[in-house]
């Protein structure tokens, strides 16, 4: 399998292989239970990729055909089943990206790495700012997790990357709260170069 590209070689392919180990659907199914499931916060996706994915999934043959239903006045629709060779394609690529920390590049971690091109006052703002959308986004997804668990038996595990993303923000908020300070306290032993670039400047 490794000699060849990879049909499951993005995010919204083995969320298709993932569904249909439920049970068999066509692809409008597909993008629905995307949406109910709030999977959009966790892949991207557009409708018309969705329906390129099924495709190559379906000539690569972790997918085949099953049948093809119509639902009154609306057109076919093709219910696709998974594989064996789909099912071992999905396990084999979860396994790795579960466990196999991968280099990211987040534009935030970009930003830090040229945050002396601005002045040390406006970054200590833009900073409060980021922690400010930060906290309303943590709040609005706990109140769809709170939401999610209170209007139906939902299982935890549906909702982990949410729990997931939910670290990862209180994580930043943390760093964010202690960059700032270490500016604020104009600390001689950090920043000194970045405070004396601006000022040379502002004396221009």
């Amino acid at each position: 399998m490794s000699g060849r590209r990879r049909a499951a070689g993005n995010p919204l392919a083995l969320a298709v292989l993932a569904y249909l180990m439920e049970r068999p659907m066509h692809p409008y199914e597909l993008g629905k239970l995307l949406k109910q499931r709030d999977k959009n916060n966790s892949i991207r996706y557009r409708h018309a990729s969705l329906y390129m994915v099924v495709e190559q999934l379906h000539r690569d043959g972790s997918i085949e055909a099953q049948e093809t239903v119509r639902d009154g006045q609306r057109p076919e629709r093709t219910v696709y089943r998974l594989t064996d060779a789909g099912r071992a394609e999905l396990r084999e690529r979860m396994r790795e990206l579960v466990s196999v920390p991968v280099k990211e590049y987040p534009q935030f971690e970009a930003a830090l790495a040229l945050i002396i091109v601005l002045p040390p006052d406006e970054v200590a703002e833009l900073l409060r700012q980021r922690h400010d959308a930060l906290t309303e986004r943590a709040e609005q997804l706990r109140t769809f997790v709170r939401e999610a668990t209170d209007s139906a038996d939902v299982d935890g595990l549906f909702l982990i990357e949410h729990d997931y993303r939910l670290e990862l923000i209180d994580a930043e908020r943390r760093f964010l709260d202690r960059f700032r300070e270490r500016i604020l306290a104009g600390d001689p032993d950090f920043g000194r170069f970045w405070r004396q670039l601006h000022q040379d400047r502002q004396a221009r």
